[in-house]
């Protein structure tokens, strides 16, 4: 019994003894730990104001021939002696605080205490190193400041150069031009003085403002004399023709006020007289633009010109193929109408069926209203020939629209015996093939049709109507209507095959248009090409339109021939 009191009474002490050492080993952990970091915040104050500072205000103080460089001197003398007077002698006395809180154990303080030393030293450090900085901009600045303007010399005497080699091209701005470059000649002489006189804090100011001035020295250079080109010379020759051809046209009878001609040149020639006011200035702003929307702007009018000149031939031929196709379809149901008592009786029409007539006729009464206002604003001239035109195809294309109705209406009342089987049966495929290369032509957005196709199209309409006419005649002569038939399939046949060798044309020429735009912003030539090759297929010219894009891409693309066979 007493053996195990005293294992236990031993098992405890040693335990006690235990905890005690382990304590004490923290302690001592504890102590080198903060220590460390005493030593480590002594050093960082120590290292505050190093040897380059004071070098290197000694370097200044050589420098000095200016009393705004002496006030700066003066500056940084105060900032450097409130570090090394006050400010470190302050942090001096806060370590010392902290080594007498860990040598009384008190780290909750110390760590306080040191928390607050590292910041302190943070923000002197800040300053002591921007300090040093802006000393060093200085003392450095001389070596800094020579190779700056050095580069600056070499950019602006090429500029100088290119300018007196080139100095007709910038015409009646050559004279701001050269005063602008006496202003950087002035403004280099005072870098010099300045540099002289050690007015370091001006220097920089003097650099960015010639590298500014440099910099749009050089944009001048390079541009203004294709503005003065421009603005002088090509757009006011632009003005000149355009007047001259827009004038001839107008003695010649096109109404052509819809253009606005003269105004928009009133307004460009004022445009022209602001840009060259502002290029005095040497401000080009958004010039160069400006001056190629003028340009395109006669080229469109241009286009405009021709457009009417083709319109007026088109709508002289068109308006009397219209009237003629117009004159056919009275004459069909003013036939009808004498006859509508005989093919009701004849037919058994129903009372829908007659009031469909009346609802064609109808519509027929518009359109000879409207095709004679077109026809007679054609002889007053009092509309574009392009606008003209514009509602002529719209009329045909209701008259086309009627016809079909009428077309429709008709085979709904001439219902024949066997012996007419075979030619309604044709017929039908015919049309069917005509509305197949209708609804082709419709369902791809071409943007001109020639005027022929129109002529073709009505030939094969009035080829189908004839077969209509002779299923309407009693007795019917077999052999007229095989023939009617015949010479019908073929004219749709032909307007058929034309309709798909041109969507194969707009199709081709658009689609090497687009396949050649990749190259357009490598090569002038090209965009120069595709850009004439856009106009002719606008205008409808789709043949001429692909020939000039393959032979254009063919110079750049060595397999084009496999990529685009026509």
């Amino acid at each position: 019994m007493d053996s195990v009191l005293l294992v236990t009474i031993a098992a405890f002490i040693l335990a006690i003894i235990l905890i005690v050492v382990t304590i004490a080993i923290i302690k001592s952990n504890q102590n080198k730990k903060y220590k460390k970091e005493i030593e480590k915040l002594d050093i960082e104050k120590n290292n505050l104001l190093s040897v380059p500072v004071l070098s290197e205000m000694s370097k200044v103080k050589e420098l000095i021939k200016t009393d705004n460089l002496k006030n700066k001197l003066n500056d940084w003398d105060t900032t450097f002696k409130l570090i090394r007077d006050e400010k470190i002698p302050s942090l001096t006395e806060a370590i010392s605080d902290v080594e007498f809180l860990i040598e009384r154990k008190d780290y909750r303080q110390a760590i306080r205490k040191i928390a607050n030393v590292e910041m302190e030293l943070r923000t002197l450090k800040k300053k002591a190193d921007k300090l040093l900085e802006e000393i060093k901009m200085i003392t450095e600045s001389e070596e800094r400041n020579r190779a700056l303007i050095t580069k600056l010399k070499i950019v602006y005497r090429e500029h100088q150069n290119k300018f007196e080699k080139t100095k007709k091209e910038f015409g009646d701005v050559a004279p701001y031009m050269e005063a602008e470059l006496d202003s950087i000649d002035k403004l280099f002489a005072e870098f010099e003085k300045a540099m002289d006189n050690n007015e370091y804090v001006t220097v920089e100011k003097k650099i960015n403002l010639l590298d500014e001035k440099i910099s749009r020295l050089g944009k001048l250079i390079e541009d203004v004399p294709t503005i003065v080109l421009m603005a002088t010379s090509l757009v006011p020759n632009k003005i000149e023709e355009a007047s001259i051809y827009y004038n001839r046209m107008r003695r010649d009878g096109y109404p052509l006020d819809y253009l606005n001609v003269e105004y928009n040149i009133k307004e460009i020639k004022s445009k022209i007289d602001n840009i060259m006011d502002n290029l005095k200035k040497l401000e080009m702003g958004e010039s160069i633009i400006e001056l190629k929307t003028i340009m395109e702007y006669f080229n469109g009018l241009y286009n405009d010109f021709d457009k009417e000149k083709e319109s007026k031939d088109l709508f002289r031929q068109n308006i009397k193929g219209l009237g003629q196709d117009i004159d056919n379809v009275n004459k069909v149901v003013r036939d009808i109408y004498l006859e509508i008592d005989d093919i009701k009786y004849n037919y058994n029409l129903s009372d829908e069926d007659i009031n469909k007539f009346s609802h064609l006729n109808k519509n027929l009464e518009n359109i000879n209203t409207d095709y004679k206002i077109l026809s007679d604003h054609g002889r007053m001239k009092a509309f574009a020939y392009s606008k003209l035109v514009e509602e002529l195809d719209g009329l045909s294309l209701r008259l086309s629209r009627l016809q079909d109705d009428l077309d429709y209406q008709l085979r709904s009342i001439t219902s024949m015996q066997d012996d007419e089987t075979r030619a309604r049966e044709q017929l039908e495929a015919i049309e069917g093939l005509l509305k197949k290369a209708k609804y082709r032509l419709n369902s791809y957005k071409i943007p001109v049709i020639p005027s022929s196709y129109y002529i073709e199209l009505s030939e094969a309409q009035d080829a189908i109507r004839e077969i209509a006419k002779e299923l309407n005649k009693k007795p019917i002569v077999i052999k007229i209507l095989n023939i009617r038939v015949d010479t019908a399939r073929d004219l749709v046949f032909k307007i058929y095959n034309k309709t798909n060798d041109m969507i194969k044309s707009v199709s081709m020429a658009e689609e090497i248009i687009i396949y050649g735009n990749r190259y357009r912003s490598s090569y002038e030539e090209i965009d120069i090409a595709l850009t004439k090759a856009e106009e002719l297929f606008n205008r409808g010219k789709y043949k001429d339109s692909f020939e000039i894009s393959f032979k254009s891409l063919g110079f750049i693309d060595k397999n084009i021939e496999q990529k685009f066979k026509y």
